[in-house]
């Protein structure tokens, strides 16, 4: 399996299983931080981690304090396509990172990104960096 990001008209292929995503929360100015794996049943999110707590931003059932990181394991389905959209309202966008290095998603309004499994082979192998 690998994890596929359509950009605009651009698919890149990561050849990786496991990517984390993280992000500034718009009102809260709090880091989230997302763990996913990239499965044949979609993307499966398998923890989850805030830098405190506040609006729109309470830990999940079960979260533990980790070295000022709320933690916890979502119960949710895999789903077939995680959609991030920008809307300028944040810092900046998401860094995604894999066993490969990061890279930053959705630094402008408009620069939408989709994230999905794809089979290798599909699309454009991003550049190590």
């Amino acid at each position: 399996m690998s994890l596929c990001i359509a950009i605009a008209a651009t698919v890149l292929t990561i050849p990786a299983t496991t990517f984390s995503l993280s992000w500034v929360h718009s009102v809260e100015k709090v880091e989230w931080r997302e763990e996913w794996a990239v499965t044949h049943a979609g993307l499966e999110l398998r923890q989850a981690s805030v830098k405190g707590s506040g609006a729109g931003m309470e830990p999940g059932e079960g979260a533990v304090l980790d070295d000022g990181w709320w933690r916890w394991k979502p119960s949710l389905a895999p789903i077939p396509e995680l959609r991030l959209a920008s809307s300028g309202a944040t810092s900046g966008g998401w860094t995604l990172c894999h066993s490969d290095g990061c890279m930053m998603l959705g630094a402008l309004p408009g620069d939408d990104a989709v994230l999905s499994a794809c089979e290798p082979g599909k699309g454009r192998v991003e550049p190590s960096r």
